[in-house]
């Protein structure tokens, strides 16, 4: 694990990120976000799953846009425990809250990068029994590395490959909390 980093350090990592995506964009597609999934879901009694950390900011922005009944669990699944690059294994942190044996569900996440991680949700989510899984994340990160067992049904918006955070994605742990999307300087 790499050392703490000093308040003054998580500043200067803002102080000098460029901004990719400004807190309208980012509103703008969680709009069209909740539209697409609704014209999708409505009639369909999901129940909704964010990823944490990731997901949580996602989640709680796009779900008060959803004018629908649906069913709202959590699950913590992480393949990178607060570093800039991930593990090859997957750790579950908490499995899955409500059961979905049947259902539609829908998880919710922070970004599609290369998408190991979710590919190992959505299998978990098939294997427990669930009729149907979609998947919506904020940002897709556009390159060359994806997962190709896995498609993304609802993508708000694309960026650049860099290393971003805001809007739940972290930068080593801090900064979910960043409006907008940003990409850390050099990287």
């Amino acid at each position: 694990m790499s050392q703490p980093l000093t308040l003054e350090e998580l500043n200067q990592v803002m102080a000098e990120a460029d901004l990719l995506k400004s807190e309208a964009d980012v509103e703008a597609a969680l709009t069209q976000l909740a539209a697409d999934i609704s014209a999708r879901l409505s009639s369909s009694l999901p129940v909704v799953y964010s990823i944490m950390n990731g997901g949580l900011v996602m989640a709680g922005r796009l779900l008060t846009k959803l004018n629908f009944p649906l069913e709202q669990g959590y699950m913590h699944a992480t393949r990178y425990r607060g570093e800039t690059s991930g593990h090859t294994d997957l750790q579950w942190q908490a499995p899955p809250s409500v059961p979905m044996e049947g259902r539609t569900v829908l998880i919710l996440d922070d970004i599609f990068d290369e998408g190991n991680t979710l590919a190992e949700v959505v299998k978990s989510c098939q294997q427990q029994g669930a009729k149907e899984v979609l998947t919506a994340v904020l940002v897709n990160k556009v390159h060359d590395r994806k997962n190709t067992d896995l498609q993304i049904d609802f993508v708000g918006m694309d960026v650049e490959d860099r290393y971003v955070f805001g809007c739940g994605m972290d930068y080593r742990g801090y900064w979910r909390n960043a409006p907008g999307i940003y990409a850390v300087k050099g990287l």
